[in-house]
């Protein structure tokens, strides 16, 4: 658990009161807007996990080196780039420099303010001659101004005159050494994680344009392979009515700016650095330089104050539209702010580059996209913030080209999204957990259709959008096939994929993609029909877009109605794929912690052979398309599946979580939520020193509003089934659905809708319906919180259970059953 003497309860900030150098603490305290993230370093810029200063999409790319090679197989990966640091404001007392390994701190303390952005650390030091130093900073990226950042520090001798000198710098991490790496050398040797990044042993900023005028420093650099661009230019201000002289020194990797200042006992030096980065995929590094020269000269003018008030406005409006309050429990709400926090630091000023499933605070999982932005990340974009969603879904679509060129590459029709990627090309090495996820594009396709029923934007859907779901629907019409029998007539297959449970890969028709194609299919049909019927431009435009021919909807419907769904009447439950239920069961119960997770100590093989999730996939898909299956069904399923997983992903627990307090386990998904919220405060996967893990936290506000604010939105229709939490006096959140501005608050006997702004909203609570207005806020009385089953599901109920063929189920753990003989040979 979270060390509360370290980090004290504060609903509004995440305050340390130790020093720490540990990569958690880099990840918790880092800052960022969406483009531009700045790890929490310390300033000092010595010992560190990682120093990291990221830029949404600046990567480098490399061959992919397969021991076999294939035809199809991904050929060039793609890894984020560490961008030159501009953190370091390094302070010198009598020319010595504060050690935290054997300095003699009296106070420390550092703080993220959730309503200002604003990451803030006091210190008090004394030097070894008894001078008292205070030295206070403080960092922001604007979310206001995408390519921003402005750190301020403020140096007092309390006790004495002294000289000191501070060093601003900026640093080429990425092809540093020593103390100047980003990565710490024995870090990158540090065993086997799939999750990590990639190293790439060349040179990867080749220099170019690199200069200081007066007070700013400028580097600048192409990146190797990718050919991308990047400078940075950083200004300081120094405010002090002492004496002082300035010196610098500039060479392709490094900028300094020093000041030497003959400090007087008790009054102020103060330092702001300004500093701007911009980026390209063909713009000369010289336009660039041009380009942060233009805006540090917008901010100079403007001021330094006033760019930390915009801050603060900023997050008044976010947090307005956003907040999800939990009554009583400071504690849970400290964590859920700062993981909203981090989904505004992920994706606010992504501006049409995705979100990667470390935002912008680490190197983890190399700053690729995946899935967990449509189905994990858009659900709260699209509620509470819907231009940043918008913006995420044109991601996909300028990665329409190349989709359509992988689809061609793996025979099929459409687009195939990648499963991983920065610059739209498929960069999974390994097929089986990679490229045969093609619930990819049924994620995308779903995620779109959520955004335009709750938001009301047709016109992106006409313009754009409906090119994404003719394309993801053409690759599952060329993907499946058909099948005939007497007694299940025409049924439409997908075999050969992989589901989001990663532990069982290349399978035939996996619940969770058939369920989820079947949406797609209807879905692209659907909308082709409206766009021809009502829009009739819009619909030749589309046609000239896309190559639409007459009858190809027709065949999308046909081939959604005829969907297998697997059932086990055996069993009484859907089985994950058409073989799942061969597979022996893996016991987890009785599987040493030490062998968690089991990717870092199995081999793949074995952990197919058997019934083992690493993430939710079929409650899942009984969340996603929840109007599609019984109460009964729903727990059913719940009660085989949840034992079986392991939650190795932290894509699981939250997921878990909301179909446990549907079907009646609220216990379970109380502490279900608690392992999501606290993923990272907590580093529970023992990773959040790569980065914050973005999807668990964007399914840690759908675990509060859809598991315990029961909200669903099947269909386009706002409906409400409340499970709050026993000891839980209330939860209040709001929500933007087609115009208007609400808010639903949840108490043991009431829910209550309140609209701010915007048209009546009309919706249902337990089926029956309501309407809210500006004028007229509906209280529902409610007489419970749903059903109540205690404890949790357990491998007990696989005792005597037979599958379809009347074998028994039962479970084991893999172990060496067999000792390897000892050969004597004879001298």
């Amino acid at each position: 658990m979270i060390d509360r003497d370290r980090f004290p309860v504060d609903p509004w900030r995440l305050v340390e009161t130790r020093y720490s150098e540990d990569g958690v603490g880099e990840t918790l305290f880092g800052v960022g807007n969406g483009y531009l993230g700045l790890r929490g370093n310390h300033i000092e810029g010595r010992g560190a996990h990682e120093h990291g200063t990221f830029i949404n999409g600046l990567h480098e790319t490399w061959p992919i080196r397969h021991a076999e090679q294939a035809y199809g197989f991904a050929e060039v990966g793609q890894t984020i780039v560490n961008a030159p640091d501009a953190k370091v404001m390094r302070v010198y007392v009598d020319d010595e420099p504060i050690s935290f390994d054997d300095a003699d701190v009296r106070e420390y303390r550092r703080t993220l303010d959730m309503r200002t952005g604003v990451l803030e650390r006091v210190v008090v030091w004394e030097t070894p001659s008894g001078k008292r130093v205070r030295i206070r900073d403080e960092r922001i990226v604007s979310f206001e101004e995408r390519h921003l950042a402005v750190l301020r520090l403020e140096v007092v001798v309390e006790n004495s005159d002294a000289p000191v000198t501070v060093s601003c710098q900026l640093l080429n991490r990425q092809d540093g050494a020593g103390v100047y790496a980003g990565t710490p050398a024995e870090a990158k040797g540090a065993g086997f994680d799939p999750r990590k990044a990639e190293k790439i042993a060349e040179r990867v900023l080749e220099p170019a344009e690199h200069w200081q005028d007066g007070l700013r420093s400028a580097l600048s650099y192409r990146v190797a392979a990718s050919g991308m661009t990047v400078a940075v230019v950083a200004d300081h201000v120094v405010e002090t009515e002492n004496e002082y002289s300035a010196r610098t020194l500039i060479e392709a990797d490094i900028a300094k700016n020093v000041f030497r200042v003959q400090a007087k006992a008790g009054v102020p030096i103060r330092i702001t650095k300004l500093v701007s980065y911009h980026t390209s995929r063909g713009v000369p590094p010289r336009e660039l330089v041009d380009r942060c020269r233009r805006s540090l000269d917008r901010v100079v003018v403007e001021g330094v104050d006033e760019q930390f008030r915009r801050q603060e406005a900023w997050l008044a409006a976010f947090w307005e539209r956003s907040d999800v309050q939990i009554g009583g429990r400071d504690d849970l709400q400290q964590a859920t702010r700062w993981c909203l926090l981090q989904l505004a630091q992920a994706s606010a000023r992504a501006d049409g580059t995705g979100v990667a499933a470390k935002g912008v605070s680490g190197s983890g999982y190399s700053g690729h996209y995946f899935w967990d932005t449509e189905i994990y990340v858009l659900p709260f974009l699209t509620y509470t913030s819907p231009q940043w969603a918008r913006n995420a879904l044109r991601a996909r679509v300028l990665m329409l080209p190349a989709a359509r060129r992988r689809a061609a590459q793996l025979n099929e029709a459409g687009a195939l999204f990648p499963w991983r990627t920065i610059n739209g090309e498929e960069a999974s090495a390994y097929y089986a957990a990679g490229t045969a996820q093609y619930h990819i594009n049924a994620d995308v396709s779903f995620a779109l259709g959520k955004y335009v029923r709750a938001t009301g934007d047709e016109e992106f859907l006409r313009r754009e959008g409906a090119d994404i779901a003719i394309e993801t629907a053409r690759l599952w019409a060329t993907l499946g096939f058909w099948r005939s029998s007497a007694d299940a007539g025409e049924t439409f297959h997908i075999h050969g994929v992989t589901g989001p449970d990663e532990y069982t890969t290349v399978v035939n028709d996996n619940l969770y993609t058939n369920v989820m194609a079947r949406y797609n299919l209807r879905y692209a049909a659907k909308v082709v029909q409206e766009i021809h019927d009502v829009f009739p431009d819009d619909y030749a435009q589309l046609v000239e877009r896309t190559g639409l021919m007459p009858g190809e909807a027709a065949e999308w419907e046909r081939a959604a109605a005829a969907m297998f769904i697997p059932y086990s009447d055996a069993l009484g439950i859907h089985p994950q794929d058409s073989l799942f239920l061969e597979r022996e069961v893996w016991d987890l119960a009785h599987t040493p912690r030490e062998q968690r997770p089991l990717l870092l100590h199995f081999h793949p093989l074995v952990i197919y052979r058997f019934q083992v999730l690493k993430q939710a996939d079929v409650v899942l898909a009984l969340f996603l398309q929840g109007n599609h299956f019984s109460a009964e069904e729903k727990r059913a399923d719940f009660d085989y599946y949840d034992p079986l997983t392991t939650g190795d992903s932290t894509l699981s627990a939250v997921v878990q979580s909301i179909m446990a307090a549907e079907v009646g386990y609220q216990d379970l998904a109380l502490e279900y939520f608690e392992q999501s919220i606290f993923v990272d405060l907590h580093d529970l996967h023992h990773n959040a020193a790569d980065g914050v893990h973005v999807a668990s936290a964007g399914g840690v506000w759908t675990a509060l509003v859809c598991g315990f604010g029961g909200m669903r939105d099947y269909g386009g229709e706002l409906s409400f089934d409340p499970r709050l939490p026993a000891d839980w006096p209330s939860l209040s959140f709001p929500l933007q659905w087609q115009g208007s501005s609400l808010r639903v608050t949840v108490t043991r006997g009431e829910l209550r809708m309140q609209v701010f702004s915007g048209p009546p909203v009309p919706f249902t609570v337990r089926d029956t319906a309501y309407i809210a207005s500006v004028d007229d806020e509906v209280v529902v009385p409610l007489p419970d919180q749903g059903p109540i089953i205690a404890g949790r599901p357990t491998l007990r109920q696989f005792e005597g259970a037979r599958r379809d063929d009347g074998t028994r189920l039962s479970a084991s753990v893999p172990v060496i059953t067999t000792a390897i003989p000892v050969i004597e040979v004879e001298d």
